[in-house]
């Protein structure tokens, strides 16, 4: 293998008196017209780099990339997007454009792609995202966390009169565990985004009646939400579930909260939710808890890779405002992607070319790859092909540029900086020139000009998309936070196996990127955890999706000891945080405390 000088020694052509320009034997391809912009217009700075390189990309790319088509229609050509704004949006609604206004400056807005320009003129519109796909991220786990002592010592806590919000997959309302002991639903509205429609406790109360005298065929002919993964069920189970099916053996945390969920929809019944969905759904639970006047619990067991891991994106910041609405907590996983390969990171130095060695797994049908990097550093970036045919290094301008390297047709977007971060983005999207990108190890080679910090991270996007090689070979475990678990206001969970106690390998790990925020806050058991099962029963789930729930549940019952026991009548938002961090117990095998794995020290509430 010829070392990284030699490729750019063999490869280069001509030398400029002040600038080195490198053309390699891979050709650039043809620039498509109107895209390539050449120079930085106003209404771009507005748009996040990920949509300016989508509206910049043909259908046929859109359809082929993991990321570029998510929140496209395309029979109507309509973009689903995040804006945040200031003032009124009385001249969007005017020009005909479909917007859902949510809590703290933030909206949802279905625009026409020939239209997107004109909405960024708007002076109110401050900056426009386009969402992005979400991944999913009991009696022995509840013992471990002494909530056994909370539930049923002294104190008999239990969740009531404190609202418990489940946004995720849905849930199984027919299971016994969210029925009351005469059958009546625990559930006070069932948001079914997919039906686009909110069943009320009455109307879920007729179907449970129609279901014990016709069967549950019957209870879903007026109630047709169905928990299809069952992931949402898992989760409410145990943050809530009261075990009556099980006679009280696998009960969950606050198991007599009332319930608020939302099943987050998908227009592809085998896709992913996205982002939008998950905004719009907190802006309604904590709507409705204010409305009936009740503090509220949220559990969000969803995540994925894009961003800049520094809690500067709109979803993150919609979260930081949202907490500040009301009596609440937000609680969010970090993710599983802790073991998946699918972050590096480094430091460069002045003369030193960096070599990042990336795995492609044999019939990958596309990937993308994120580097992101302090805009004040500047150094450059190609590409060297499985085969060893060199592309780059790419220009840093604004637009998109499109490079054929073997089979694989990439597509790279030099970012801007946002007004809420400092960071700059290069994106790499491997597409496929026929059916799969060219399988092997692809060398991304950064060369110094000029740094200031020289740190870089990569991401790839979730392993759940990818097959299991396709990987980075140098990984590195931490900064493996899923969003919107990097969100400042929100409890961070990570997740252990109590059997042992261990931390759990898979467990995404902090801290934040740039920011050093101390992420997770704090873990909660995550391995073989018994709860609610969708059909009925139970069974056996892993992962921090299901070490949040524990968190949440906790959150419930501290508020309830504060706001319905008058104890602390203000116990919600950052002082439940750090109340539970407070009263955590320090997990072995850890000598320095906080630490990227468990956070702040580890458990829920000291026993």
């Amino acid at each position: 293998m010829l070392e990284i000088r030699e490729i750019v020694k063999k490869n280069l052509i001509r030398i400029s008196d002040s600038r080195v320009f490198f053309v390699y034997r891979t050709d650039k391809i043809e620039e498509r017209k109107g895209c390539g912009k050449e120079q930085t217009s106003v209404e771009d700075e507005k748009l996040e780099n990920l949509l300016n390189l989508a509206l910049d990309a043909t259908e046929d790319e859109r359809e082929k990339s993991l990321n570029l088509d998510v929140g496209y229609e395309p029979e109507g050509k309509i973009w689903e997007l995040i804006v945040r704004y200031s003032g009124s949006l009385k001249e969007v609604y005017s020009l005909g454009i479909r917007v859902e206004e949510l809590l703290g400056g933030y909206a949802i807005l279905w625009v026409p792609q020939d239209r997107i320009e004109e909405i960024s003129r708007f002076p109110q519109i401050e900056y426009i995202e386009k969402p992005k796909r979400l991944f999913f991220a009991a009696d022995q786990a509840r013992a471990a966390s002494c909530l056994s002592l909370v539930q049923e010592g002294g104190m008999g806590l239990t969740g009531k009169g404190v609202l418990v919000g489940i946004v995720d997959s849905g849930i199984d309302y027919f299971h016994q565990d969210f029925r009351n002991a005469d059958g009546t639903t625990r559930i006070l509205a069932l948001w079914d985004q997919s039906l686009e429609r909110i069943f009320t406790e009455e109307e879920i109360n007729e179907a449970l009646f129609a279901a014990d005298q016709g069967g549950r065929e019957a209870g879903l002919v007026l109630v047709p939400s169905r928990d299809v993964s069952g992931h949402g069920t898992a989760v409410a189970g145990i943050a809530a579930g009261n075990g009556r099916e099980s006679q009280g053996r696998y009960r969950g945390v606050a198991y007599e909260s009332p319930l608020l969920v939302v099943k987050l929809g998908t227009a592809d019944p085998n896709g992913f939710p996205r982002t939008t969905q998950l905004m719009r759904a907190v802006n309604f639970v904590l709507q409705e808890a204010v409305r009936l006047g009740m503090p509220i619990a949220v559990n969000l067991s969803f995540g994925n890779t894009y961003g800049s891991h520094d809690g500067t994106s709109l979803l993150e910041t919609f979260l930081d405002s949202a907490a500040n609405y009301g009596r609440n907590v937000i609680v969010a996983g970090s993710g599983n992607e802790g073991g998946s390969g699918g972050h590096t990171s480094g430091q460069l130095q002045e003369g030193t070319i960096k070599e990042v060695l990336l795995s492609a797994a044999p019939y990958e049908t596309s990937f993308s790859v994120q580097l992101w990097k302090s805009y004040a550093d500047e150094f450059r970036v190609y590409l060297i092909t499985p085969s060893g045919e060199v592309t780059g290094p790419f220009s840093e301008q604004q637009g998109t540029q499109r490079y054929q390297a073997g089979n694989t047709e990439l597509l790279i977007y030099y970012g801007q900086p946002s007004p809420y971060s400092r960071s700059q983005e290069i994106y790499m999207d491997f597409l496929p020139k026929r059916d799969y990108i060219d399988s092997g190890v692809w060398r991304i080679v950064l060369e110094p000009i000029s740094l200031v910090t020289g740190q870089y991270d990569f991401w790839l996007p979730s392993q759940g998309v990818l097959n299991a090689s396709t990987r980075f070979l140098a990984a590195e475990p931490e900064v493996t936070l899923t969003i919107p678990s990097t969100a400042e206001k929100v409890i961070t969970v990570g997740a252990y196996h109590t059997a042992y106690p261990s931390y759990a390998e898979f467990s995404g790990r902090g801290f934040t990127r740039m920011t050093n925020q101390v992420k997770p806050d704090l873990a909660a058991p995550g391995v073989d955890i018994t709860t609610s099962r969708s059909g009925g029963g139970y069974g056996s789930v892993t992962g921090t999706s299901f070490a949040t729930p524990f968190v949440t549940g906790a959150a419930a019952l501290l508020m309830e000891w504060g706001i319905v026991q008058g104890n602390s009548p203000y116990l919600y938002g950052e002082k439940v945080k750090a109340y539970l961090i407070r009263g955590a117990k320090k997990l072995p095998g850890f000598d320095v405390w906080p630490n990227p794995q468990v956070g702040a020290y580890d458990n829920i509430v000291s026993g």
